[in-house]
């Protein structure tokens, strides 16, 4: 089976489509949705809907902590993450905001565990962004493989049956082996805000039967979603840092 990973959208649907096309175009089979759907972008109910659908025809979905932050009146962001969540709340239909509050925070597929963040429980969110956080994370959970988001940027962690921690950086396009006799956390890139310096919506593609996976980077109309982010009125920087993938 072939599962199509796809985190951080951020209410753009443009980096979303362009995204599930590509994916159904590599033979995906069933797609996994990692958390925060909405903030920052100017498609929130849109992106939500297009989620929805695909729930329903049987995607696995989890909470991410902007998602869990709709029906929050206060929250801890940036105050451009902030204004656009303010924004955003206004947006979203009682459908959609019913759809994220229900969503479980993670996910149990056979040996595979779907999170936002990380399964660490305490503290709430937690950026597994280097080697030890990656190992802290793998530790907190019984499965062989785990599967997040929340950086906005991919890396893969490996724990050897020695307990040695091995770290890689994906290059797009290239399958890497996930040989079964290690555990591993796969931290997928962002489909709607990039933060590595490449614009390109980000997502990943598992092969189970060959247990593999592969990062792709897709292009999208980039200009089209900035736009949108200041017709909506929404802080500007949001608009540049899509531009920049940063």
């Amino acid at each position: 089976m072939r599962l199509a990973l796809l985190a951080d959208i951020h209410a753009n649907l443009r980096a979303l489509e362009a995204c599930l096309d590509h994916a159904r175009g590599a033979g995906a089979d069933r797609f996994v949705f990692l958390g925060d759907y909405v903030g920052y972008g100017p498609e929130p109910e849109e992106v939500v809907a297009r989620v929805m659908d695909e729930a329903s025809r049987g995607a696995i979905a989890v909470a991410g902590n902007h998602d869990q932050a709709v029906a929050e009146l206060r929250e801890t962001m940036t105050s451009d993450a902030e204004i656009a969540m303010a924004w955003t709340r206004g947006q979203l239909g009682p459908a959609a905001r019913d759809f994220l509050a229900c969503l479980p925070m993670r996910f149990e597929d056979d040996t595979r565990l779907y999170v936002h963040a990380s399964p660490q429980t305490y503290p709430a969110w937690i950026y597994v962004n280097d080697g030890p956080a990656a190992k802290r994370a793998l530790e907190a959970s019984r499965a062989q493989t785990v599967y997040c988001g929340h950086t906005h940027i991919a890396a893969l962690h490996g724990i050897t049956a020695t307990g040695q921690l091995v770290s890689f950086q994906p290059v797009p396009s290239v399958p890497i082996p996930l040989p079964r006799h290690r555990r591993w956390l796969s931290v997928i890139g962002a489909v709607g805000q990039s933060r590595d310096g490449n614009p390109a919506a980000s997502y990943a593609l598992l092969d189970t039967d060959r247990s593999e996976i592969t990062h792709h980077r897709v292009p999208y109309d980039v200009e089209g979603t900035a736009l949108a982010i200041l017709r909506a009125g929404l802080p500007a920087s949001l608009a540049n840092r899509l531009r920049k993938g940063r």
